[in-house]
């Protein structure tokens, strides 16, 4: 059963913490000796009151976790409980006292623990670092990077996963900038730290409101190998398409290659990945459509159906190779 006690709230074990977030549907990964990594020796841990999200101003999942992890010169990690990378998996590097929150305003503090809007931070006299839990978010802090909506969705789970077992609302759940009066993070493009978690909180309080594990939200998930698999096999082999499988003269199969290879450069390009795909969608239905009018063009025509044929793929290539150059330059 969730502890109410909020002002004595006593941290999740690490087991507890892994069930809870699986149980909210947060794909986690297991790094390392997380369950012993911490600073307890430096400080206290808990009793804790809520949940700190913060941006790494980093790129790349596997750097940004490993210094997430393990720190950098003038701070050893771990820098939070848990990683939450651009593709929506949170990755626990510690469990214990992190060095993510520092110090910040004890009315803030009064306000997590009320579970009510906190005011604006004044000054920082208070270990946050006993007190909350944190999460590092992938993202550079630029206020131009964007966060994908499969992230944002992680970050309302993990944090809706801690409040659940807490019995915490989503007041309970603060940005960075809302702790200390130093800090700027989480913003995104046009969003201040605020605002940006305002929707998360909002997110949270959504997810609160059904059981565990439900409140399920459409978000805009990237492809993976075991998709573009699946859409080929529905699109072009179903009924025994005319055109063979797996060749060059077949203008899906080069599409499927460029989405696998789009998967494999970097799935962060959703716009790309949605853009191939919808071409595949194209050329499926082109393809569909041949096949109705190769007779009434080879009877009335004037044609075979062979030239017929012929025509349709020489079309269908240079239909692939401009959408190639679209897609070079997109990526460019």
């Amino acid at each position: 059963m969730p502890e109410r006690g909020l002002a004595m709230a006593t941290p999740l074990s690490a087991d507890r913490l892994l069930s809870a977030l699986r149980a909210e549907g947060v794909r986690v990964v297991e790094v390392g000796n997380w369950h012993t990594h911490n600073r307890n020796h430096k400080g206290a841990w808990g009793p804790v009151n809520g949940i700190i999200v913060h941006h790494t101003v980093t790129s790349g999942s596997r750097r940004t976790v490993d210094i997430c992890r393990n720190g950098y010169s003038g701070l050893p990690g771990p820098l939070c409980h848990g990683v939450i990378t651009k593709d929506g998996r949170v990755h626990l590097v510690g469990h214990g006292r992190a060095n993510h929150a520092g110090r910040g305003d004890s009315t803030v503090l009064g306000a997590v623990i009320a579970e009510r809007a906190a005011p604006r931070p004044q000054a920082d006299t208070t270990d946050g670092n006993a007190r909350f839990y944190g999460f590092e978010c992938e993202n550079l802090g630029d206020g131009r990077d964007p966060w994908p909506a499969v992230q944002v969705e992680a970050i309302a789970r993990a944090s809706a996963a801690i409040c659940r077992a807490h019995g915490w609302n989503e007041r309970s759940v603060i940005g960075h900038a809302e702790w200390t009066r130093t800090k700027i993070d989480p913003r995104g493009p046009g969003l201040s730290a605020t605002q940006f978690m305002d929707r998360i909180r909002g997110r949270v309080r959504e997810l609160l409101a059904t059981p565990a594990g439900n409140g399920e939200k459409e978000t805009d998930m990237a492809l993976d190998n075991a998709d573009l698999d699946r859409i080929s096999d529905r699109v072009w082999k179903k009924d025994g398409h005319p055109v063979a499988w797996g060749t060059e003269s077949n203008p899906a199969w080069a599409a499927i290659s460029m989405l696998h290879y789009a998967c494999d450069l970097g799935r962060q390009n959703r716009t790309l990945i949605k853009g191939v795909a919808a071409a595949v969608a194209q050329l499926a239905a082109q393809g569909a459509a041949r096949d109705a009018v190769l007779a009434a063009l080879a009877q009335d025509g004037g044609l075979t159906a062979e030239q017929v044929e012929a025509a349709a793929a020489s079309g269908a290539r240079a239909a692939l190779a401009e959408l190639g150059e679209r897609l070079a330059d997109d990526a460019a």
